[in-house]
């Protein structure tokens, strides 16, 4: 008997047009406006951790602090990380304050007026 070999069947074509390249993959899922902003909002708020980095933060303490006063001060670990808490709570809650502002005004976009206001309805800023 003769061995006969086996070919292989014809190979189907990919329905593929010119424009498409067999290494170009499928478009990313896109989520809708506003989902992956509420979605960072609940992770933010089941966490505890500080936002703000906490080196650009004491840095920023020092240089205040060296221009405020001209003696030599020096910040314990535990006041740094105390004044970052307090000012993280200020900013969290000035954030919603202008948030409110804004919806009240029909607005979904925070705007600098709406800080302001937050800040004069709180009696913080300018003295009258």
């Amino acid at each position: 008997m003769a061995r006969v070999k086996h070919q292989p069947a014809p190979r189907k074509r990919s329905k593929t047009t010119a424009a498409e390249t067999p290494t170009q993959e499928r478009k990313k899922r896109r989520n809708r406006p506003g989902t992956v902003a509420l979605r960072e909002i609940r992770h933010f708020q089941k966490t505890f951790k500080l936002v703000l980095p906490a080196a650009p933060f004491i840095r920023c303490v020092k240089q205040i602090t060296n221009n405020v006063s001209t003696q030599v001060s020096r910040w314990t670990p535990e006041a740094v990380v105390a004044l970052q808490e307090a000012a993280e709570d200020y900013l969290v809650k000035l954030f919603e304050d202008g948030m409110l502002c804004a919806i009240h005004a029909r607005r979904v976009t925070l705007q600098k007026k709406d800080f302001e206001l937050a800040r004069r309805l709180a009696g913080i800023g300018r003295p009258w």
